[in-house]
């Protein structure tokens, strides 16, 4: 078995894939190097939605609510 550490791979940016990102958009999917300049300034200005921190936000706001009570 060939264990590889890729603490030591170094590649050049010609080595290197380039990665397409695509994103849906009014109900299709594109790849996001497709989009118009106000499109891409869209998308660059989202903000991830995780669940974990949003059930833990309204958990918090649950606790503020009762200790006011």
């Amino acid at each position: 078995m060939t264990v590889i550490n890729f603490n030591e791979v170094a590649l050049t940016d010609a080595e290197r894939q380039p990665c397409e990102v695509w994103t849906r958009v009014m109900g299709y999917h594109r790849p996001v190097s497709e989009f118009n300049r106000g499109k891409k300034s869209e998308y660059y200005s989202r903000k991830c939605f995780v669940e974990s921190k949003a059930v833990a936000h309204i958990n918090e706001q649950e606790t503020c609510a009762c200790a006011a009570e």
